[in-house]
């Protein structure tokens, strides 16, 4: 099966470079690669370039002007540049353990979307990995934050269970779904302004339209690099979108992916 690998980034690079390296080293590689550029300057475009022709990455650069952060906008642009079935969504700060997509696409299932680990480096190890961009990371490595995410045993991932109609604590950092479904609920709220709940709420849509939720612990792996926290100016109004979709129950919104 075909996958496309989805990254949402905006002016940093620097993280961008070290995830891409790590998409080099997969097990599995991505039969192609969304970058979703929620506005970055030049520095981003060359490196992507650079790793298109150099590296022979399969990427397409979809980037629109910086009008401050608007994420499910450009998400929505990249997914409508896909071309495989199922896409893994993860976040340009996001360094993937080399099993990372076949974890994922061995998670695969009709009528589910998955949910990926997230284990925390912190922030002394993180300006490490950035200035040498190199890394050997781990649930036991140094300048690990969250030890326990940070296992890989997938033998065993089948022993953690989750609600599978509660779309509390999906992060669209390790996401994965299939392309069908997310235009069968018109994909992100493109209303969201600013950063929070814009994949909460699309989870919430995802599961009152029959798509059902997996968590993936000891798999599909992502190592979060470490950044300041972003403003949380409209956490709160963004909040009340997403109670709405709760509460309503709703499984369609606009504007989105078609419109």
């Amino acid at each position: 099966m075909k996958v496309a690998l989805l990254i949402s980034t905006y002016n940093w690079p620097e993280a961008l470079e070290i995830v891409l390296l790590s998409v080099l080293r997969q097990s599995r590689m991505p039969d192609e690669v969304l970058i979703a550029d929620d506005g970055s300057d030049e520095r981003t475009a060359r490196l992507i370039e650079t790793y298109r022709t150099e590296h022979q990455l399969p990427i397409k650069h979809v980037w629109h002007e910086d009008q401050g952060f608007r994420k499910s906008i450009i998400l929505n642009k990249a997914v409508k540049q896909a071309s495989a079935p199922y896409v893994i969504e993860i976040d340009g700060d996001i360094i993937l353990h080399p099993h990372f997509i076949a974890d994922h696409l061995r998670a695969a299932e009709r009528g589910y979307f998955v949910q990926g680990s997230r284990a925390m480096i912190g922030e002394r190890k993180s300006g490490e990995i950035l200035r040498t961009k190199k890394w050997n990371i781990h649930a036991f490595a140094r300048g690990m934050t969250t030890r326990f995410n940070a296992i890989r045993f997938p033998l065993l991932s089948g022993l953690f269970k989750t609600d599978p109609q509660s779309s509390h604590n999906v992060k669209g950092c390790n996401l994965a779904f299939w392309l069908e479904d997310y235009v069968r609920i018109n994909g992100y709220y493109n209303g969201f302004e600013g950063w929070g709940w814009e994949d909460y709420e699309f989870a919430e849509r995802l599961i009152n339209a029959g798509i059902r939720k997996k968590r993936l612990k000891w798999a599909a792996v992502g190592y979060h690099i470490f950044h300041a926290l972003y403003s949380r100016g409209n956490f709160e109004p963004n909040e009340v979108i997403y109670r709405e979709t709760v509460n309503k129950k709703l499984d369609y919104r606009q504007p989105g992916y078609e419109n």
